[in-house]
Parts: C-alpha cells; sequence; structure tokens
C-alpha cells in the first residue's frame, strides 16, 4: 500500500474509513483511477478497444474529481500536470474516436453508405490513430506523468495547505452542495437543448459526463442509505450522457458518409436528419428526468 494518508502531519485526527473527510475522498478516487490507467495500460498499448476506453474513463473520471473538489485541490503543481493530461487525453481520444467511428460504420444501416467506400480508409485511420497512441504510452513522458500526478494526489501542496488550514464542511454535506450546483449548472445549459448548437451540446455533454463520473465514484464512499438519494439523478445522467454521445457520433459519420459518396447525399441526408430527431428526442427525456430527480 503506498503512503497516502498515513503521512499526515500529527495533531491531525486519524483517518477513518467509517466518517471520510474530502481528503481521504479525494485520495481513494484519484488513486483508483490511476489504478485503472495502469491496470489497461498493457491493452491499450496493443491497441485493444475497450483497453483505450476504459483507461480514457479512468482519466476523465480523475480530471472530474480535481473540478468537483477544486477548493481544496487546484493548485500550481495541478495546473502544470493539467497541460500533460491534456497530451495524453489527445491521444486516447483521437484513438477512442476512430474505434467508435469505425464500429458505426460496420452497422447494417450504414454499412452501404460509408464502409463500401471509406472502410480502408477508416481501418487506416483507425490504426494510425493507435500507433500515436502505442507511441505516447511507450514514452517516458507517460510514465513520469503518472509518477507525477500519483506523487501529487500522495503528498502534493493542496495537501499540506488543507492540514494547515483546517477543513471545511464534511464530506457529506460537501458533495451534497457541490452535486447540486453540478445539477443547477446542467439544467441551466440544457435550456432549449432540441436548438443547442453542436457545441454548447458538446459542452453539456461533457458536464453530464463529470456528473455522472462523481456520481459513481461517491457510490463507494458515501454511506449506503444515502444511495437511494443519488439513483434517480444518476440514471437520468447516464442516458443523457449516452444520448449526446450518440449525437456527436452520428453527426461525426454523416460528415464521412456524404464526403464519400458521389451522388446519393439527399438519400443519407434524409437518414440522417430521422436519426438525429430521435436521438434529440431521447435526449430531451433524459434532460427533463435530470430537472425531476430533484436534489440530492
Amino acid at each position: 500500500m503506498r503512503r497516502t494518508l498515513q503521512t499526515r502531519v500529527s495533531g491531525q485526527r486519524k483517518a477513518s474509513s467509517i466518517d471520510p473527510d474530502c481528503a481521504m475522498a479525494f485520495q481513494k478516487i484519484t488513486l483508483d483511477c490511476i489504478a485503472r490507467v495502469k491496470m489497461h495500460h498493457g491493452g491499450a498499448r496493443a491497441g485493444d478497444v475497450e483497453a483505450v476506453h476504459q483507461m480514457r474513463v479512468a482519466l476523465t473520471r480523475l480530471r472530474a474529481a480535481v473540478s468537483f473538489f477544486a477548493p481544496m485541490t487546484l493548485d500550481a503543481a495541478w495546473r502544470q500536470l493539467k497541460k500533460e493530461v491534456a497530451w495524453l487525453n489527445a491521444s486516447l481520444g483521437a484513438a477512442r474516436d476512430s474505434d467508435v467511428t469505425v464500429v458505426y460504420a460496420r452497422r447494417k444501416r450504414y454499412r452501404g453508405g460509408v464502409e463500401r467506400r471509406t472502410g480502408e480508409g477508416l481501418d487506416k485511420r483507425q490504426a494510425r490513430a493507435h500507433r500515436r497512441l502505442a507511441r505516447c504510452l511507450n514514452s517516458q513522458r507517460f510514465h513520469g506523468l503518472i509518477e507525477a500526478i500519483t506523487g501529487w494526489i500522495e503528498r502534493g501542496p493542496w495537501l499540506r495547505r488543507w492540514e494547515r488550514n483546517g477543513r471545511g464542511k464534511p464530506l457529506k454535506a460537501y458533495c451534497e452542495r457541490k452535486l447540486n450546483r453540478w445539477r443547477r449548472r446542467l439544467i441551466q445549459r440544457g435550456r432549449r437543448l432540441e436548438s443547442l448548437s453542436a457545441p454548447r451540446r458538446h459542452r453539456l455533454r461533457i458536464r453530464t459526463k463529470r456528473l455522472r463520473y462523481m456520481l459513481e465514484a461517491l457510490r463507494d464512499i458515501i454511506p449506503l442509505r444515502d444511495h437511494d438519494k443519488f439513483r434517480p439523478l444518476h440514471g437520468a445522467a447516464k442516458c443523457l450522457h449516452r444520448v449526446l454521445g450518440d449525437l456527436r457520433d452520428l453527426k461525426r459519420l454523416f460528415r464521412l458518409r456524404v464526403s464519400a459518396q458521389s451522388g446519393n447525399s439527399d438519400k443519407s441526408l434524409s437518414h440522417y436528419r430521422r436519426q438525429r430527431k430521435k436521438l434529440l428526442r431521447e435526449a430531451v427525456d433524459a434532460y427533463r428526468r435530470v430537472k425531476q430527480a430533484g436534489a440530492c
């Protein structure tokens, strides 16, 4: 076991697994993310699609946790690490996007319009993205980043400052307040969802994803009796995250399909519009469920 909370300065109250504080919760969540990155490192380096996905999810959860506990965790050290995390996430994102596009292109409803004309190009693009990712994951820069993040989580300046300045609200109260704030902002940004531009809808998806991932991460920390309070919001956020992701993937695939076709773009546009309309209805329904879920 790594030295984490056991290294805290004397005079602070002992860590309790029954009543964790914000620093303990943050360390537990983020160290689990680092463990998952390491777990899937070999598979992602070898081109395994699911390993790439899980590695990217772990990195996104880590970033979400830093944002969730921002009053405590944001410091100069993280601002430097954040640039390196963005570098890693860019390679993971490119590989993941190419994987999803290939899967979509091979579905029956899209196969005739995309794979026949661009299938080989999509496969080459996917292979190129995975080669770039493999170089990234094999680099000393990657290993140095993982070591630096781990050190920052376990004994970074944020922890010393938190110990020196004392603790704020108890974990449960802080989480409820923060989750409700994130939910309110999501609701505000999602108004008139069906008419949002693609960039604004993408930002809404990012907000939804972070809310979902934090709800999932907190399940192992918040007492079991409080899980029922979070469940409706988590289900709605998970659904909204999935549908908004499908909308983004559909638009990317439509662009590929139109660019690949010579004279059948009207048919492609009609199919795209039907699918987009269906997904927008699902997104609006999920958004309403988020509003109806109530406060945590």
